[in-house]
């Protein structure tokens, strides 16, 4: 009756009868936010930017998957005031020296591996932006119905050379530093 029972419990676990389905989780994209920095020599600026849609891939609690996409036309400086600057720099970052948001008003995210890392996730993804994917790894955490996450781009890799020390010589303290940051707050 013993290996009965033991032989019933294999073969359940053998054929997945407790495997959980992956869910797809749609992100409230009201709630989200996403925060950027750009540094150059003499300062920095920051701002935001809408996220259009997303949906994160769950096994039960796990994160499995996701999926991201970023509204490149809503791309707002937040240190600026209008009338002193904030409108000029919100044109120079959409034109194609840039972001090119008229030939690219999104950039995405697509999740393509995750693997458990303390109390988060090690996540590896494929960031596209401007037409041009790279891949990417970043820290994800995940509490309850919130996931967050911080991330440097280079925007080089994507073709965003304007500014950049590394591309142009002479340009002192008008450089721009290669990376940006991204804060990511989203809820599902």
């Amino acid at each position: 009756m013993k290996t009965k029972l033991v032989t019933a419990i294999l073969a359940l676990i053998v054929t997945g009868a407790f495997a959980t389905n992956p869910v797809k989780k749609e992100v409230k994209v009201k709630d989200a936010t996403i925060t950027w920095v750009g540094k150059k020599v003499t300062g920095s600026h920051t701002g935001t930017i809408d996220l259009q849609e997303g949906t994160l891939i769950m096994e039960g609690n796990e994160l499995v998957g996701g999926n991201f996409i970023i509204n490149m036309t809503s791309l707002e400086v937040t240190d600026l005031e209008a009338g002193k600057g904030k409108e000029k720099l919100e044109g120079h970052l959409k034109t194609d020296e840039f972001f090119g948001v008229n030939n690219f008003p999104t950039a995405t995210f697509t999740i393509t591996d995750v693997a458990k890392s303390g109390d988060g996730y090690s996540v590896s993804g494929n960031m596209t932006i401007k037409g041009i994917t790279q891949p990417m790894k970043i820290r994800m955490n995940i509490n309850g119905n919130k996931a967050t996450t911080k991330l440097e781009v280079d925007r080089t890799k994507f073709g965003i050379t304007y500014g950049s020390g590394s591309f142009f010589d002479d340009l002192k303290d008008k450089a721009i530093y290669d990376d940006f940051e991204l804060a990511v707050s989203l809820t599902f």
